[in-house]
């Protein structure tokens, strides 16, 4: 009868690549989660199995499965205690359902979901090795093997390339977990797996260049070139207003007006019915210095003549300040858009599918404006390219809450709307969106929530716990209560990007595939000396010269 347990089919015939004998029964069925009890004796039975998945059976975040009708239900022990008989009291989640093939008793077609449940008194068995890999097996959907399911060693983890890129993923970890290593496996499978992809990773510290310096473009201030006529005027506001209250509106009004007349003067507006500020038309710094000593001229001397002067003041200071060359410079007024996008969005591949852009010798106070136009250029780019053959980008984000902060944090900052949009809407428009974080409390709300598929490494803090909590689908409980004790290079993976929530440990990543994001050996690099003269004036030269 549908919704009750086979019990005759368990006693007479073998469940699925595993031992006849049930290591206990339901006690209670509520939802998406359940009550089990267990019997020690049969699980203790088990521990020297040579069945690693068989094992572990009974523990906290082992599976166990339940026949019901010809259907085999995958459950996940969340919790254990023992009740007043001396059995083994569990709560499980309910994580899907399988069929059985009647002449090999093999699972196969796992799906997530339940479509029909136990009874109270359903015998439930231990999972096995050989119903781990039919649950896990990907051979059918493009996807990415980057590890092995705890808590066996020939199981493979796998990662479905386009459920996880579709809606967004996360990589969540406290620092010194592996988080950077992981991040560098991830995208270099995907890499492989496609060579000519497009990828963009914003990389605040300059980490993942040694990872990918053969088979990634590499940009910093040194060669980034990024045009400073490709912001926005928000954007611009963000970088040539320094006024505050009132006296900032007045300033924008001014900034508007004056850099629409300076796009103006290029012979690409002329063919632009009706020019916005926010066109992406090149201009010249001085023909917008001109400009505004123009409008100031035309001003009585009762005006104020302070949003001039202020305006003027702070081209004048970033066209003679170095560190800004790298995107204000003079000679990056020509209609380079095009090549632009060629060079990081990877138009083509060549075989190089990944752009990672180094931002830390970008100067701070502009910095989240570099990520914002980037991330931006990334959104129009899908937005105004609907009607051509579609070539979707991954945006990868590390240190993800300095540039999308909860509104504890928020500076109002254009940056933090621009990712927040692209993890609501891009989506839709072939735009995916990678956030990696060692703080997912500090993101804004509803960000975390967004993405379809979470990668959780051990964190240490309550308050990231309880907000990784939150955003983990109800099936998944059980897994999250592992994460405080997670070793390194282990993690939680659940979402749209896995079969079923797993937790897994990530493959080795070779020498010259990893970040250079070590710590530093203490008690090693402090045994020697020598040197230290020539190290001082070599590091002060660098640090006059604003330059790595």
């Amino acid at each position: 009868m549908e919704g009750q347990c086979a019990r005759g089919a368990i006693s007479d015939g073998a469940p699925i690549q595993g031992p006849a004998r049930a290591i206990g029964a339901v006690l209670e069925i509520a939802g998406a989660s359940s009550r089990v009890v267990l019997d020690p004796a049969e699980i203790e039975a088990l521990a020297d199995s040579a069945d690693t998945a068989i094992a572990h059976a009974g523990q906290v975040g082992s599976q166990v499965k339940m026949r019901v009708g010809s259907s085999w239900l995958l459950a996940n022990v969340r919790a254990l205690r023992l009740d007043s008989g001396g059995r083994i009291d569990a709560q499980v989640d309910f994580l899907g359902e399988g069929d059985e093939e009647k002449l090999t008793g093999k699972l196969f077609r796992f799906r997530r979901g339940v479509t029909r449940y136990p009874i109270p008194g359903c015998p439930v068995f231990p999972v096995s090795t050989a119903d781990l890999v039919q649950i896990h097996a990907a051979e059918d959907r493009a996807h990415i093997e980057i590890g092995h399911v705890y808590p066996t060693r020939d199981i493979r983890a796998a990662l479905y390339v386009d459920a996880m890129l579709g809606k967004h993923f996360a990589l969540l970890g406290s620092t010194g977990t592996g988080k950077s290593t992981a991040a560098a496996l991830i995208l270099h499978r995907i890499c492989e797996m496609a060579p000519q992809g497009h990828i963009v990773m914003i990389d605040p510290h300059g980490e993942y260049a040694s990872a990918f310096k053969t088979i990634g473009a590499l940009y910093d201030v040194s060669n980034l070139q990024m045009p400073y006529w490709l912001m926005n005027f928000e954007e611009h506001c963000e970088v040539l207003l320094t006024s505050q209250g009132s006296d900032r509106q007045v300033d924008a009004d001014i900034l508007a007006r004056c850099l629409l007349l300076a796009k103006g003067k290029n012979r690409l507006a002329q063919d632009i019915a009706k020019l916005t500020v926010d066109a992406p038309i090149p201009y010249l710094l001085s023909d917008l210095n001109q400009i505004l000593q123009l409008e100031m001229g035309k001003m009585d001397k009762a005006t104020d003549t302070a949003p001039y002067l202020r305006l003027r003041g702070k081209i004048d200071e970033i066209k003679t300040d170095p560190r800004y060359a790298f995107m204000f410079s003079g000679l990056l007024v020509a209609d380079t858009m095009a090549a632009f996008l060629a060079r990081v969005f990877r138009l083509p591949g060549e075989g190089k599918p990944i752009s990672i852009i180094d931002v830390s010798g970008v100067p701070s106070e502009i910095t989240s404006v570099v990520v914002a136009v980037l991330s931006r250029m990334v959104f129009d780019f899908a937005i105004w390219s609907r009607g051509e053959t579609r070539r979707p980008v991954l945006l990868v984000c590390e240190e993800a809450h300095r540039y999308v902060p909860n509104e504890r944090n928020a500076d109002g900052s254009s940056v933090g709307r621009i990712l927040s949009r692209i993890a609501k809407e891009g989506r839709k428009y072939g735009v995916s969106l990678g956030l990696i974080t060692q703080r997912p409390s500090d993101l804004a709300e509803g960000v975390l929530s967004q993405c379809g598929t979470i990668l959780s490494m051990r964190l240490n803090n309550e308050r990231d716990q309880a907000f990784v909590r939150a955003a983990m689908p109800e099936g998944a409980r059980g897994f999250l209560d592992a994460i405080p004790a997670l070793r390194n290079r282990e993690c939680i993976a659940v979402g749209e990007g896995v079969a079923t929530p797993i937790r897994l440990l990530f493959d080795s990543l070779e020498e010259n595939k990893r970040p250079a994001s070590e710590d530093p050996l203490f008690s090693e690099l402090w045994r020697h000396s020598g040197g230290e003269e020539e190290m001082l004036q070599r590091t002060i030269k660098r640090w006059r010269a604003q330059g790595k």
